[in-house]
């Protein structure tokens, strides 16, 4: 085996292919030709003399032995990513990049005013904010830690509550001048609501009363939406009435354009988290962002802290 072909580039190149699953996505990322990640596969695997990878025209299918060698290739590049960043750190931690993941609604409403703050108070932080509504692999994608509102279920990563976000009813004066206002909950099934279809269970709303009784309302509508903006939007346009969370239309509700009804029953809370991938939470700048967002999301209208 001749070692002087194992580097750390060949090795980058090797693991962001299993993860990608194509040549060219990964030549794109690392600035490269896609000649020249192929090149890096083809010494490696002549180097240490067992094919790793199985390639087509359309894919990229990993061996049994280069997914054993995937497993310690991560191991190894991931300590000395770490290494380089304590190193760095050492000298100076208020530097770097750092990659955050957030829900689109939820980043361009609350969590972009996070990352300015952020940045004011850590001016040579770089921060590559990602907002998507997918759940997608952080480490796959490279990003250091992501804030999510729901259930999760990423076993991998590291997880750190944040709190809880309240949500309330809410229409607009126009939509209640014309149908009238609900003055029970019965009344909702005869109103147009305005539902989430990435939602589980939207078409019922459970409430919970004063005298602390659950109650399970059928509710519908003429329009479905799959984006929190797009439900802000229809609910400040009179399309309906429906539950949204307090972050997402505070500043309506101060200035008259939507109105909170039946305020004397509550819907659940959403749980808000912060998801880490384990091997960067001890790098500096992680850290001083993690301990940020635990400091300032009880800002946020309507958030719970943990």
């Amino acid at each position: 085996m001749d070692k002087s072909n194992i580097s750390l580039e060949r090795l980058r190149s090797f693991v962001r292919v299993v993860e990608r699953g194509g040549l060219s996505a990964v030549a794109r990322e690392l600035g490269i030709g896609q000649s020249t990640v192929t090149r890096h596969l083809r010494e490696l695997e002549e180097a240490l003399g067992v094919p790793l990878l199985s390639r087509t025209t359309r894919r990229v299918t990993v061996t049994e032995e280069g997914r054993r060698y995937y497993t310690r290739c991560v191991q190894i590049l991931r300590l000395l990513d770490q290494a380089a960043a304590e190193a760095r750190s050492a000298r100076r931690a208020e530097a770097g990049t750092i990659r955050l993941s957030c829900s689109a609604a939820f980043g361009v409403r609350q969590a972009s005013r996070l990352v300015f703050a952020f940045q004011d108070r850590y001016p040579d932080i770089d921060v590559d904010f990602n907002l998507t509504d997918e759940r997608i692999d952080l480490v796959r994608e490279g990003v250091d830690l992501a804030l999510r509102l729901g259930p999760l279920n990423d076993s991998n990563l590291k997880l750190r509550p944040l709190g809880r976000s309240q949500r309330l009813l809410v229409a607009s004066p126009e939509y209640l001048a014309l149908h009238g206002t609900p003055t029970s909950i019965e009344a909702l099934s005869r109103h147009q609501g305005v539902r989430m279809t990435n939602v589980a269970g939207s078409d019922t709303l459970t409430l919970q009363g004063p005298d602390g009784r659950q109650h399970a309302v059928p509710f519908g509508g003429r329009l479905r939406v799959d984006h929190g903006l797009a439900a802000r939007e229809a609910f400040a346009a009179g399309r309906g009435l429906g539950p949204v969370h307090h972050w997402l239309v505070d500043d309506l509700l101060a200035s008259g354009r939507l109105v909170r009804i039946l305020p004397d029953y509550t819907l659940p809370p959403v749980p808000i988290n912060l998801l880490i991938v384990p091997e960067r939470a001890g790098i500096a700048r992680v850290r001083l962002l993690i301990d940020f967002l635990v400091e300032k999301i009880k800002d946020i209208p309507g958030m719970e802290q943990a």
